[in-house]
């Protein structure tokens, strides 16, 4: 069954973080995806651009149009700096992925199990 660990980092952590800093902990990510996929437990795993590059797209009632909002989101603490899609078949499964995820020294690595947004 399809799990994502969602990458949840500080915002502005980023630009804070010395250049070869940065590029230790992409290699380690890199690193990580690589074992996963050797595993075959990866579908996709992508880093995103920090959410200043974002825009969120909100309808303020049923029949207003829709609204752009360019970031970054004040209201945001934190930001999705990126994601893992697995297959696996359990969430403990997915738990212990993330636990190995060497984004654990730098953010968070929240778990979520996919399924139809009805399914509660």
């Amino acid at each position: 069954m399809p799990f994502m660990l969602l990458i949840v980092e500080p915002r502005g952590q980023r630009a804070a973080t010395p250049s070869d800093e940065a590029h230790r902990r992409y290699d380690a990510m890199m690193a990580f995806g690589a074992g996963l996929a050797e595993r075959g437990v990866l579908i996709r795993a992508e880093s995103l651009r920090p959410d200043d590059h974002a825009v969120r797209i909100r309808r303020s009632a049923p029949a207003a149009a829709p609204a752009l909002v360019d970031g970054p989101f004040a209201e945001a603490k934190e930001m999705v700096g990126g994601f893992y899609l697995l297959d696996v078949a359990t969430r403990d499964e997915a738990v212990a992925i993330a636990r190995q995820c060497p984004a654990v020294d730098f953010a968070t690595v929240e778990v979520r199990e996919c399924a139809p947004c009805h399914v509660l």
